[in-house]
C-alpha cells in the first residue's frame, strides 16, 4: 500500500530498497536507508532547536542533498516546510518568513555569490528579533554551506546539536504524523499581489508524487536529474517525493548548464529528464548537444501554457527521449491532468492529458456554466490533491474554492472529444483588441513555427483606439536571422488580423523566474 505520510515513506524505503541509491549529487551518494537514517539526524536537530509540531521551517537552497534532508526532516517530526525561490532578494523572504513565522531558516550563503543571511537582515524590520530585525519567530539560520556568517549555524554543527535528543522522541512524534498533518506550505510567486502559502497534507503531498511517478512510470532502475527547483512544487513533489515513492535515483542539478548537464546525463545514464520547455529548446538548438551520449533518456514532462507543439517531436527525434507527455499543473493542485500512457503522439503535443486519478475538471463561462466542448472557459479543478487553502488567509481561501470544493485556477481552457485538457493562457495574460479575446500562448505557438524563433512571449500593450495590441519579445535561434518585419507577416498569414502582434522586439533572452516561467509582468513593465 502507498505511503500516505513522509515518515512512513520513508521508512519504506528504507525497508524496500536499502542499500539502493537515493540520492547521488557529485562525490555524494546515500542509500535509501542512509537517507532514512540522515532524516532522523536532522529531525533530532530540529528537536533541539525547540523544534515543534505544527511549526514552520523554512528552507532557501538550492538542489542538493542537504535540502532533501532539511526538508524530510522538519516533516518527519510534524513541522511543516515553506521553502524560499532562491533568486528572492532579502525584502522577499522576509514576507514569506514573517507571514509563515518560520523558527528555523535552512539557507546557502554563498549560494551564486548570494549572502542570504545578510541580505535578510538588511531587509529586517526595526523591531529586534532573535536574528533577523523584525522576525521575532525566527530562531536559528541553518547554513548549508557553512560559510561561517554572524549569527549563523554551520550544517555539521546542526546534525551535532540533535546527539542530544533521543532517538525514541522523534520517533514517536513521527509515528503521531499523520495523512492530514500539514506537510508544506508553498508560497506562490506573487506575480498577483501578496504571495499566498498553499498548504498541503502529508497524504496530498504523497498523494500528487504517487500520481506522477505512476504516469512516468518511474522504477528503481530510473536515474532522474532533478533541474527543477526544489523549493517549486514540480520539483519537490513530482521530483524528489516522487522518485522516493518509487526508489528512483535522484541526481539533484544544482544551477542549469546545458553543457553540464549533457555531461551528467551521458556519465551517469540519466533516464528521466523533466522541466520547463526552455530547457529542451536550449538543449535541441545546442551546438555541442551531438558531443554527447544522452540515448540512455527515456521519459520526460514538459508543461506550459505554450509549448511550441513542433517540441514534442524534436524531443524524442532529436534529444532521443522514447515518451514526452504534457502535465498540467500549479501550485495549488501540482499534478492536474497528464497524458496517458500509449497516447498518439500527435496528440500528446496538442493536449495536457485528462485529468489524473482523484481529480476532476470542468470549463466555465463568466455565468458559471460549464461552456460545449471545444470552447475557451475557466478550468475549475475538485479532488483530494487539491490544496487545504491558503495559510490564514480564509479569504483569499473562499475566492478561489467555493462552496462545491471547486477550485478555480484563473487558467483558460477547453476540453476535447477525448476529455482532454488543452490550456489555452492564464486570464491575466489575455488581452481584449478591438473587442476580441487575444491569446498570446496562441501566437506564441505560431511564432513557434518560424525556423528562426528559438522562443516568445506576447503581451498586450494599451492602445487608446483597440484597448490593447500585441508585442512579442522573440529570441531568435543561434545563427539565424529574421527581421520584426518578417516575424508580423509570418504570423498574419496563419491568424486573424486582430491576433498579429503591432509589434516584434528582437531579445537575446526572455526574464525568467527559478522555475523558468517567463516574467511577462518584466515584460510589461520594461
Amino acid at each position: 500500500m502507498a505511503a500516505r505520510t513522509i515518515p512512513a515513506l520513508l521508512t519504506q524505503g528504507a525497508a524496500t530498497h536499502g542499500s539502493h541509491p537515493a540520492v547521488v549529487d557529485g562525490s555524494t551518494t546515500v542509500t535509501y536507508e542512509g537517507l532514512r537514517d540522515l532524516v532522523v539526524a536532522a529531525a533530532r536537530s530540529y528537536r533541539a532547536l525547540g523544534v515543534e509540531p505544527g511549526d514552520r521551517v523554512a528552507i532557501w537552497a538550492p538542489n542538493r542533498v542537504e535540502f532533501i534532508v532539511a526538508l524530510l526532516g522538519a516533516e518527519y517530526l510534524g513541522a511543516s516546510v515553506v521553502p524560499l525561490n532562491t533568486r528572492y532578494r532579502g525584502h522577499e523572504a522576509r514576507v514569506v518568513l514573517e507571514r509563515s513565522r518560520a523558527v528555523v531558516l535552512v539557507l546557502c550563503d554563498g549560494f551564486l555569490a548570494t549572502d542570504y543571511s545578510t541580505m535578510l537582515r538588511e531587509a529586517g524590520g526595526a523591531e529586534p528579533g532573535p536574528v533577523v530585525p523584525g522576525l521575532p519567530h525566527l530562531r536559528t539560520l541553518v547554513d548549508l554551506n557553512s560559510a561561517g556568517r554572524p549569527g549563523t549555524v554551520s550544517w555539521a554543527d546542526f546534525l551535532a546539536l540533535g546527539e542530544q535528543v533521543p532517538v525514541e522522541e522523534v520517533e514517536q512524534l513521527a509515528a503521531e504524523v499523520t495523512p492530514d498533518t500539514v506537510c508544506d506550505i508553498l508560497f506562490t510567486s506573487g506575480t498577483t499581489g501578496i504571495p499566498k502559502g498553499v498548504m498541503s497534507t502529508h497524504a496530498q503531498t504523497t498523494g500528487v508524487a504517487a500520481v506522477w511517478a505512476d504516469g512516468a512510470s518511474l522504477s528503481p532502475a530510473d536515474r532522474y536529474a532533478i533541474v527543477n527547483p526544489f523549493f517549486h512544487g514540480f520539483g519537490y513533489k513530482a521530483g524528489v517525493i516522487a522518485a522516493l515513492t518509487a526508489g528512483t535515483t535522484i541526481y539533484p542539478v544544482l544551477t542549469f548548464d546545458p553543457v553540464a548537464l549533457m555531461q551528467l546525463v551521458q556519465d551517469e545514464r540519466i533516464t528521466v529528464l523533466p522541466g520547463a520547455p526552455t530547457i529542451f529548446i536550449t538543449l535541441i538548438n545546442h551546438e555541442r548537444r551531438t558531443e554527447f551520449d544522452l540515448s540512455s533518456l527515456r521519459f520526460s514532462i514538459a508543461g506550459a501554457a505554450s509549448v511550441p507543439e513542433t517540441l514534442f517531436e524534436q524531443m524524442t527525434d532529436v534529444l532521443g527521449f522514447e515518451t514526452v507527455y504534457q502535465a498540467y499543473g500549479l501550485t495549488e493542485c501540482v499534478v492536474a491532468t497528464t497524458s496517458r500512457h500509449g497516447e498518439d503522439p500527435r496528440h500528446i503535443a496538442e493536449t495536457t492529458g485528462p485529468p489524473v486519478p482523484g481529480i476532476e475538471a470542468r470549463i466555465v463561462g463568466g455565468d458559471g456554466a460549464d461552456v460545449p466542448m471545444g470552447s475557451d472557459g475557466e478550468i475549475w479543478l475538485r479532488g483530494a490533491n487539491v490544496m487545504l487553502g491558503y495559510f490564514e488567509d480564509p479569504e483569499a481561501t473562499a475566492a478561489a474554492i467555493d462552496a462545491d470544493g471547486w477550485f478555480h485556477t484563473g487558467d483558460i481552457g477547453r476540453l476535447d472529444e477525448h476529455g482532454c485538457v488543452k490550456i489555452t493562457d492564464r486570464i491575466k495574460d489575455m488581452f481584449i483588441t478591438g473587442g476580441f479575446n487575444v491569446y498570446p500562448a496562441e501566437v506564441e505557438n505560431v511564432l513557434a513555427t518560424h525556423p528562426a524563433v528559438m522562443e516568445s512571449a506576447v503581451i498586450g500593450v494599451p492602445d487608446d483606439r483597440m484597448g490593447a495590441v500585441g508585442a512579442a519579445h522573440v529570441v531568435l535561434r543561434p545563427g539565424m536571422s529574421a527581421t520584426p518585419e518578417e516575424l508580423v507577416a509570418w504570423v498574419r498569414e496563419r491568424l486573424a488580423n486582430f491576433k498579429v502582434p503591432r509589434d516584434v522586439v528582437l531579445e537575446e533572452t526572455l526574464p525568467r523566474n527559478a522555475s523558468g516561467k517567463v516574467l511577462k509582468t518584466d515584460l510589461r513593465q520594461g
